[in-house]
């Protein structure tokens, strides 16, 4: 029932509110001029890459554009073949579907490099590593031994 008093006096209508309830006071002495120095109009582009700067998102955001925007970089046909996998240190690593496509792209490293430069700086990659595809790995579980494997008894 106290809770229902108390809530009856703060929502009722202004005429009938307590003298508890605090009014909105505006700051002593503070003006505002609708428009003065300060107050223009900022595109949301522009706050967005000013806040982006000021916490320092600048370089995770250019690295998720980067691989966003890696067909368009080095082609679809291309990109359909080798996949980003990703940003450590400064090195891009590429993920190559047969060791073919991995030796022809890292013939084409150089040329690959200065496109991301020039388009994504921010980004920070310095080298891009094309390595083949998974290989199936012998190691099973938390516990393994060093050694040859199960090819230990072909003879």
């Amino acid at each position: 029932m106290e809770v229902y008093l108390h809530f009856r006096t703060v929502f009722s209508d202004g005429a009938r509110r307590a003298s508890t309830t605090r009014s909105r006071g505006r700051a002593s002495g503070s003006t505002t001029a609708p428009f003065g120095s300060g107050r223009d109009p900022v595109g949301l582009g522009d706050v967005i890459d000013g806040l982006s700067r000021q916490l320092g998102w600048t370089s995770p955001l250019a690295r998720s554009e980067l691989l966003a925007a890696w067909p368009r970089l080095v082609g679809v046909e291309t990109a359909t073949h080798a996949v980003p996998v990703t940003i450590e240190d400064g090195i891009l690593t590429v993920r190559c579907d047969s060791t073919a496509w991995a030796t022809e792209l890292r013939r084409m490293n150089a040329q690959i490099v200065s496109a991301i430069a020039a388009e994504y700086p921010l980004a920070a990659v310095e080298t891009v590593r094309f390595i083949g595809p998974n290989t199936p790995s012998w190691k099973r579980g938390p516990r393994t031994i060093p050694g040859r494997g199960p090819r230990d008894t072909y003879g």
